[in-house]
């Protein structure tokens, strides 16, 4: 049993450092118009998935209805004595709730979790966390870092209210505006070197106009299949895995397509063009993180036409693609869009018949990434889509 309270205190800052696997309880408080079990269950899975993808394993699990969120922990006193003490049982020292808290709330939680050497995130939180774990290049190390500030900031002037509670007053004032100087210096820091990012691959663009370039901007929801399309297309290798958000930079490759005959008399010529694949989507992205990658996703925003990759085997396919177009047209990628349905060796002919008819009024190609089928195809359409 911790003895001290700064005890309990240390065991909640070093836990996902500690080494040790982490036990992780999740929960989500739904409003009360969601009704759907499939949509439940689907919610909950995709927190599972965050937390597979980390490396933790899930313990429990626990699915709350509430029409207003509890003022001071979200999900209710009585509801956090109860899952407290499930947590207790199963030793589990992480609490994720899949929703995005105030400051005061992820506070009052993680007092109530001390006693046992727990602590608590929230949607933002965890999504950080594994933007952080596979954040390969200094640029999105950095863009990561500056949504932890952002995020953080709240939390750091609401901590320092309740501290104010418990000691003097100008104690209080210097520590947070130590706090604040400091982040705000680093805020700026990192504000300069991402602008910095930003003019080269904007130079970049640049020259790729001047050789006449077409650009493909690759996006879609996260798992969808982007990178190994992007692999299977052009030969280049990307971590292409079965985990949410495995990309989070901007990978560039080049694809040659051969000339294409279009009658006796007249053919295309052969043209190389550029393919950029960039990090994937996920329902209810906070816009905070939406703006963390607002760099990365501009040479998306800023192709000739967009890809949208979906994964025609996914059951939730139409919340899906809902989902992307919305970001889409909130970050104002309003060009051409090819629904490219990814996955059909996954699917049967009378699936990717049915597909058909319920978006015949999108324009869908459909391939697969593993097999390369309708490969020709799609290439094709790049190269007509070219000429215009």
């Amino acid at each position: 049993m911790w003895r001290t309270e700064r005890e309990l205190e240390q065991a909640q800052e070093n836990l996902e450092y500690s080494g040790q696997d982490l036990r992780v309880f999740i929960a989500d408080i739904l409003p009360q118009n969601i009704s759907e079990e499939g949509e439940i269950r689907d919610r909950m899975l995709e927190v599972e998935n965050l937390v597979n993808t980390y490396g933790w394993v899930v313990i429990l699990e626990h699915i709350q209805k509430r029409g207003i969120p509890d003022y001071k922990t979200y999900i209710g006193s009585g509801k956090m004595d109860e899952m407290i003490d499930e947590m207790k049982l199963k030793e589990c020292n992480l609490l994720i709730l899949w929703n995005i808290l105030k400051p005061s709330q992820i506070y009052n939680i993680n007092e109530l979790l001390k006693p046992i050497g727990a602590k608590c995130w929230d949607r933002v939180d965890l999504i950080l966390k594994i933007f952080e774990r596979h954040a390969k290049t200094t640029e999105a190390r950095l863009q990561i870092e500056l949504a932890s500030i952002k995020h953080m900031w709240p939390r750091i002037f609401d901590m320092g209210m309740e501290l104010w509670k418990q000691a003097w007053k100008w104690r209080w004032e210097t520590n947070t505006e130590i706090m604040k100087r400091h982040l705000n210096r680093r805020k700026e820091a990192i504000k300069k070197d991402l602008a910095k990012y930003a003019r080269v691959r904007a130079e970049h663009r640049k020259g790729r106009s001047r050789k006449w370039f077409f650009t493909v901007g690759i996006v879609g929801y996260t798992n969808a299949g982007k990178s190994s399309l992007l692999n299977s297309l052009t030969g280049k290798w990307v971590l292409a895995e079965n985990k949410l958000f495995a990309t989070l930079g901007t990978s560039v490759g080049k694809l040659w397509i051969e000339w294409k005959q279009v009658d006796d008399t007249k053919y295309i010529p052969g043209k190389e063009v550029l393919l950029n694949d960039t990090i994937g989507f996920i329902r209810n992205l906070p816009p905070k993180l939406v703006d963390a990658f607002a760099s990365t996703l501009e040479d998306s925003i800023e192709s000739d036409i967009l890809f949208h990759v979906v994964d025609a085997s996914d059951p939730k396919i139409h919340e899906k693609i809902e989902v992307v177009d919305d970001i889409l047209e909130k970050i104002w990628a309003t060009q051409k869009k090819l629904y490219v349905f990814n996955k059909i060796d996954m699917i049967s002919e009378d699936q990717k018949k049915k597909l058909t008819e319920e978006f015949q009024d999108l324009d869908v190609i459909f391939v697969s990434s593993q097999t390369q089928a309708w490969f020709t195809e799609l290439k094709e359409r790049i190269l007509l889509e070219s000429m215009y």
